[in-house]
């Protein structure tokens, strides 16, 4: 296992390495630079930007100097936050979007997970129907005309959470919903097809011949098995959830690290734009491992089988 760490570690530095590169250059590629919007900017106030900030320096100079920065963790000054770093602005943003992504992803796993069962267990009934409509629907509808549903049906309509900010938990359900209902519907999909599989085999005759209740048969036996595709989504539903949570954010007015990123591109502050693509290619990544790590500890026959091939 530890080989394998050490192994999988090697490709994401490797793979950051790559992120942070294809970052800059399509950066400095992009047409206009960050002091373009500027009105009436006169030439020597301009060049004087571009020496503070090091863009006089030969492009080669610039990467550089941005790699090392990055490897310190130090993604540079915001252009158009006055006074504030992208450091600053990952680290007020960032709880945020975590608290939100957290409860969105708690909410896709549980109602994925409950919806995929009863589907499973009431296969071809009219509980199996339903259940696949709602995940049907989670997937068709995008996320941002969910949240949009959810604000006029619950809050305007009938006034149960408010429209936006972010105050209280009632401010954070919609917004938590909205993001959870696409892969809460994958979820219960891939919940219903493993459950499907596990339930016709033969070890789960055993347990029903020895005369074990539904119930310990369903969680102890079937569900264990039947959620490892779940966990291998688990990866890309945490980078997905939280690179999700841009549009999110505008709609609900959340004071997020998405609502920053979304307002970069627009004034084109191009470190906030590099930095927070940085960070969420470093969260991605370490996701993807942890993800990893957790399937072969729910089954051990692939870490053994992991072990032979690295022996």
């Amino acid at each position: 296992m530890l080989k394998y760490i050490s192994k999988r570690l090697l490709y994401m530095f490797l793979s950051l390495f790559l992120i942070v590169s294809a970052t800059f250059f399509l950066m400095r590629a992009a047409p206009g630079g960050p002091f373009s919007a500027e009105k009436k900017l006169p030439p020597e106030i301009e060049a004087n930007l571009n020496e503070f900030y090091g863009f006089d320096q030969p492009l080669y100079v610039q990467y550089f100097d941005y790699l090392k920065s990055v490897a310190t963790l130090d993604f540079g000054p915001s252009f158009k936050y006055k006074g504030q770093t992208v450091n600053d602005l990952i680290s007020n943003g960032f709880p945020v979007s975590f608290m939100l992504g957290m409860e969105a992803i708690l909410l896709a796993l549980a109602f994925g997970v409950l919806l995929g069962v009863i589907s499973a267990l009431k296969h071809n009934k009219w509980q199996d129907y339903t259940a696949m409509i709602i995940a049907v629907l989670g997937i068709s509808v995008p996320s941002f005309i969910m949240a949009t549903a959810l604000q006029y049906i619950f809050a305007m309509k009938l006034e149960l959470f408010p429209v936006a900010r972010w105050e209280s938990w009632a401010h954070t359900f919609l917004p938590a919903l909205a993001l959870a209902s696409t892969p809460m519907a994958f979820i219960a999909r891939l919940t219903r097809s493993s459950m499907l599989e596990v339930l016709n085999n033969d070890y789960i005759r055993t347990a029903k011949a020895k005369g074990l209740s539904k119930p310990v048969i369903t969680v102890k036996h079937a569900m264990r098995n039947a959620m490892l595709p779940v966990v291998s989504y688990i990866g890309p539903l945490t980078a997905g959830i939280l690179t999700g949570s841009f549009v999110i954010e505008k709609i609900f007015g959340i004071p997020g690290l998405g609502l920053h990123f979304v307002t970069s591109i627009t004034n084109r502050d191009y470190t906030v734009i590099m930095g927070v693509t940085v960070f969420y290619s470093i969260l991605l990544l370490a996701s993807v491992l942890i993800v990893d790590i957790l399937y072969g500890l729910i089954d051990p026959r692939i870490k053994l089988s992991g072990g032979k091939k690295g022996a």
